[in-house]
């Protein structure tokens, strides 16, 4: 029997072992997509208690805690921290396989040098060695990020964002991690939201363009994704239902538009067709200055409306949407494509069925000169486990070139969730491994290193240009 998570925790052969041990592990970090708050970074944080760290917008750990009966009063109530740390050891020993049970003792493994189990019993010792911990300097939040070896972050950012804690940030010679935002302009998308018209104002005072017309608007997006690009921006993101095609004339645009401005909801096929408008001006503006474009999708979010109603969005009552429609993917590609206005892109599905549709169609858009220009996004989200990961990382080796993805992020608003990072790269060790130990790919040590360092970081620098 095995140690509980020790040095060769996931890795059962002699190769995966080697491939972590030598290789994967050594590499440093790029965390291209996260949710921490920039000011936090600027300010160096610091946090009182454990709850304050890890249970705070933690909607992973929350879920767990619901699904244990646990009251609301103890997950975002007005409990103690101390309460709603001591029920969450409680729920975590019934989290057998899942990932948040080996997230959580990663987490205290590598920051606390707690290696025993978490729960109620050992509960009070892991309050006091994590709080006494956390008054330790090397427990700011910049001392965090360095430890984790962590190089490169991109936060995520509206466009009316003023970015002035990123500038903060990159005048700082004390701390050489590179911060960049993330240009996330759902809000200016969504049309169908009671709020459009009051976020179009924002969008007015930070790009000084009067929004009276889609010409306009994009005049407005234009103007910001500039000044995100002079503040080091190189990546956008994009939350989709699906990831649509429905085009439409300017004339027509322009007229769903206007109608919109006037207080006007728009009819579903209007809304998809403003989206697929939008979303090809945006990309085409990425273009101009290589960035690479995100595409999440397949997310069915805020269905619990009692608990929305309470708590707002990202509280944890999300669900997986299960409709894609390939054709739609494939037409909006092709519509940049055949314009030369197709960035490097990067298409998760939080519905693990669409892992070999995603495969198939961008593989019809790979191009010269960049290796890997599209990407099948890591697993996203609920699929952010040791099958998940398994799963998303051989259907892309069955469709593509395993050796040219771009590897993982933490999708985390949490300082200590960079631990993730290990969590994928022994995994992806243990797979290329097996492939070895199985004679079904060469024991070629230098090709195997390439492999593995670049999956794990080298392959992101280049791709995103850090």
């Amino acid at each position: 029997m095995k140690k509980f998570m020790d040095k060769d925790f996931l890795l059962s052969t002699e190769t995966a072992k080697n491939l972590y041990h030598n290789y994967a592990s050594k590499m440093p970090i790029i965390d291209y997509h996260c949710h921490i708050d920039p000011k936090e970074i600027a300010e160096n944080k610091t946090f009182d208690n454990i709850t304050q760290i890890w249970l705070g917008g933690d909607h992973y750990k929350w879920r767990l805690m619901r699904a244990n009966g646990v009251d609301e009063k103890y997950i975002t109530g007005d409990a103690s921290d101390k309460e709603k740390f001591f029920k969450y050891a409680e729920t975590l020993p019934k989290a057998i396989g899942n990932p948040v049970y080996h997230f959580s003792h990663l987490e205290l493994q590598r920051y606390f040098g707690y290696d025993k189990p978490l729960n109620k019993d050992t509960a009070e010792e892991v309050w006091e060695l994590a709080n006494k911990k956390l008054q330790d300097s090397s427990m700011t939040v910049r001392n965090i990020i360095k430890q984790s070896n962590v190089t490169d972050i991109c936060t995520t950012d509206d466009p009316v964002d003023t970015l002035e804690w990123h500038k903060k940030i990159a005048e700082d010679e004390t701390f050489d991690v590179n911060v960049y935002p993330t240009f996330r302009p759902d809000k200016a998308m969504n049309l169908e939201k009671v709020d459009y018209l009051d976020y179009l104002s924002k969008l007015e005072a930070a790009s000084g363009v009067k929004i009276e017309s889609f010409e306009a608007l994009t005049e407005a997006l234009a103007n910001r994704i500039k000044f995100f690009n002079d503040h080091g921006c190189r990546i956008s993101d994009h939350a989709l239902e699906f990831i649509m095609y429905r085009p439409a004339s300017s004339e027509e645009i322009e007229k769903i538009f206007a109608d919109r401005l006037s207080g006007q909801m728009p009819s579903r096929e209007d809304e998809l067709k403003f989206k697929t408008a939008f979303m090809m001006f945006v990309a085409k503006e990425y273009t101009k200055y290589d960035w690479a474009m995100q595409l999440h999708y397949g997310a069915q979010r805020d269905n619990n409306h009692k608990m929305f109603d309470r708590l707002g969005p990202d509280t944890g009552f999300d669900a997986i949407y299960n409709y894609c429609s390939s054709l739609e993917m494939s037409q909006f590609l092709n519509a940049l494509s055949s314009k030369d206005e197709l960035p490097k892109t990067i298409v998760y599905s939080l519905n693990p069925l669409d892992d070999a549709t995603i495969q198939t169609v961008i593989a019809c858009f790979q191009e010269a000169p960049v290796a890997g220009k599209l990407q099948h996004g890591s697993a996203w989200w609920v699929n952010d486990h040791k099958k998940g990961m398994a799963d998303q990382m051989t259907s892309l080796s069955n469709y593509g070139l395993l050796a040219n993805f771009v590897g993982m992020l933490t999708d985390s608003r949490s300082f200590l969730s960079y631990a993730r990072h290990e969590y994928f790269r022994r995994i992806l060790c243990e797979l290329v491994g097996t492939w070895v130990e199985n004679g079904e790919y060469p024991n070629d040590a230098d090709e195997l290193k390439r492999i593995i360092e670049g999956i794990s970081y080298n392959n992101a620098k280049e791709y995103f240009n850090f």
